[in-house]
């Protein structure tokens, strides 16, 4: 497989069109490479030690089976609605499911956007006095979320390129960052291996569930199919080749750490491991270089989760699932939606704990993902799709699914009943607005 990375010149685009290839890999990248991999790597290390890019892959291998779905269903539809369109299309005579879905992944880029925020935060003030207050942390977060949602108004040209310069900038930074944390290794794997402890297959496949949220984001892609060149070819490359190159940066990331920096470093400063461990190996130099790889990652993961996010959100409203003021666009841009998904991603930083929000963010795209492999299956006569490589997938994401959960229970109940609290307030504001949408549909039908 071919993942061409070669500029279009912008003089054969078709009109309006702005986005290409490198622009569309850089909003799937940057949805993925953000704070996903930094929050997870303390979780995971503290959960399996040295097995930790081993789960991480396998969240990798968990991504591709759910963006299989994706793709085929993409490239058929063709609806920047994306997740909510597809399951309004291919189950008409449910509007209920339709509404509850859209509201369901609309939060769920809503927690990314909160994660990503916060961790940006937590590297940028990780070298002061006051790195550990978490006010302060928060309204740095609460800025930063600011700063993308004024760039994503004024201009959807403007963020592409921007996203292309941070996206392909980080990813330089990163993979330097690994390197030389490899290089200065103060251990080796069998060494690691030797002293894990037990380590159960469970654990490993439990974690992998839950970095499922750091590989959240090439859905991203189709949000944007309005302002892409050849959907049909472009929706695929980007999002497989967003992928691939997402899980090889982690693999190196997390082996370069776990090999470098003490396990109990990591654990402690779970929001900036990465500064912390290099500022004792690799001194002031070497920290400063992981700040700005970390403030590049998540600041493209929040500019391009607006981005995208902002766009299905106004798709659902245009349906009326949603408050209609929503769905208004200047230049084709909802800023509304976009001002709207902002201010609720910093009343979720305000008011939730980071692992909270990562697990949430996990729980909801995997179960959104099922739904969507378990809707190509139905029409896979028409998406070109293979059952087996489908029903792969739904069994894959049933059972990542289930681990988060079993997790949970046996570990966070009280975060469980959270996270639950907030699927029943979102499957009201659902219920309410699908309800209301039949009723509109019916007086219709009289007059």
């Amino acid at each position: 497989m071919k993942f061409p990375f070669r500029h279009t010149p912008s003089v054969h685009r078709t009109r309006n069109k702005n986005l290409g290839v490198p622009e569309l890999i850089a909003i799937a990248l940057g949805g993925m490479v953000g704070g996903g991999i930094f929050t997870v790597l303390g979780i995971s290390v503290s959960m399996i030690g040295v097995y930790t890019p081993l789960a991480i892959g396998l969240g990798g291998i968990v991504a591709a089976m759910a963006a299989y779905s994706y793709i085929k269903l993409g490239v058929y539809y063709k609806d920047e609605g994306a997740t909510y369109a597809f399951y309004k299309k291919t189950f008409p005579q449910t509007p209920f499911a339709a509404s509850l879905i859209g509201w369901w992944v609309i939060f769920g880029y809503i927690s990314t956007l909160a994660l990503y925020a916060y961790t940006f935060a937590s590297y940028a003030i990780s070298g002061f006095a006051f790195a550990d207050d978490v006010w302060i942390r928060k309204l740095v977060a609460g800025g930063i979320i600011g700063v993308f949602t004024i760039i994503n108004i004024l201009s959807v040209k403007g963020m592409g390129r921007i996203e292309d310069l941070m996206v392909y900038t980080k990813l330089v930074i990163l993979v330097v960052i690994s390197f030389v944390l490899i290089n200065h290794s103060q251990t080796t794997l069998p060494t690691l291996l030797e002293n894990n402890g037990d380590t159960t297959i469970l654990n490993i496949l439990i974690v992998a569930s839950l970095t499922f949220v750091a590989y959240e984001g090439f859905q991203l892609v189709i949000n944007a199919v309005n302002e892409m060149e050849q959907p049909e070819k472009n929706i695929p490359r980007a999002i497989y080749a967003a992928i691939f190159l997402a899980i090889l940066i982690y693999l190196v990331i997390s082996l370069g750490a776990i090999l470098a920096i003490p396990f109990n470093d990591i654990i402690e400063n779970k929001e900036y491991a990465l500064a912390s461990g290099a500022d004792k190996i690799l001194g002031h130099w070497g920290t400063e270089l992981v700040i700005i790889g970390a403030l590049l990652a998540t600041s493209s993961a929040i500019s391009g989760t607006v981005f995208g996010a902002s766009r299905q959100m106004a798709a659902i409203a245009d349906d009326h699932y949603l408050p209609a003021f929503l769905s208004t666009r200047s230049r084709r841009i909802p800023t509304y939606a976009i001002l709207t998904m902002s201010s609720l991603a910093f009343v979720l930083v305000l008011s939730g704990s980071l692992q909270v929000i990562l697990e949430f963010g996990s729980v909801t795209f995997l179960i959104v993902s099922l739904l969507m492999a378990y809707a190509n299956f139905k029409i896979r006569h028409k998406t070109n799709s293979s059952a087996i490589i489908t029903l792969i997938s739904l069994f894959g994401l049933a059972s990542a699914t289930f681990l988060i959960f079993y997790y949970e229970i046996s570990k966070h109940p009280e975060q469980l009943f959270f996270i639950l609290s907030i699927y029943v307030l979102l499957t009201a504001g659902a219920w309410l607005y699908a309800r209301n949408q039949r009723r509109k549909n019916r007086l219709g039908m009289l007059s």
